[in-house]
């Protein structure tokens, strides 16, 4: 973990672990091997779950100790083995979605970024003119905002 100083002036704020970057040189903060661990996390709670209820239940019907025991345990292995599949599945599925999904958001918002510094550099020039700038400003403006549509005179 590292933890750098934190300063006015810095703007990379903290860092917890090594950020992962994808072949394009994106970054993307979803983590496949951390959602397969999510999910046998949940299945395995869950099954417990089941199988300590199930436990109760038996115990209040038998007497000692032995049965309830046995068929909790039984209980918690085969709805684990039932749920483990479609739960691990399932998150690799949506891991890989959102993990997609934030690649397009990267690419988007670096995109953004270039333009807007386009637009910075072109306010700065002196040679073009303040209708250009304002014009320019406005087009990028309405664009992150969704209007696609202006009338405006010549």
């Amino acid at each position: 973990m590292a933890i750098p100083a934190i300063s006015p002036y810095s703007s990379k704020g903290i860092v917890f672990g090594a950020k992962k970057i994808d072949k394009d040189g994106y970054e993307n903060p979803v983590n496949r091997k951390t959602e397969r661990n999510l999910a046998v996390l949940a299945s395995a709670g869950t099954s417990a779950l089941i199988g300590l209820t199930a436990g109760g239940l038996t115990s209040c019907l038998t007497k000692g100790w032995k049965v309830p025991t046995g068929i909790g345990a039984a209980a918690t292995v085969i709805s684990l083995l039932l749920m483990l599949p479609s739960k691990v599945y399932n998150r690799s599925l949506s891991a890989f979605a959102r993990e997609k999904e934030m690649g397009v958001f990267s690419r988007q918002k670096e995109a953004q970024a270039n333009i807007y510094n386009d637009i910075n550099n072109e306010i700065k020039d002196e040679d073009v003119s303040l209708d250009e700038k304002i014009h320019h400003y406005t087009t990028v403006k309405m664009a992150d905002n969704g209007s696609g549509m202006m009338i405006k005179g010549v």
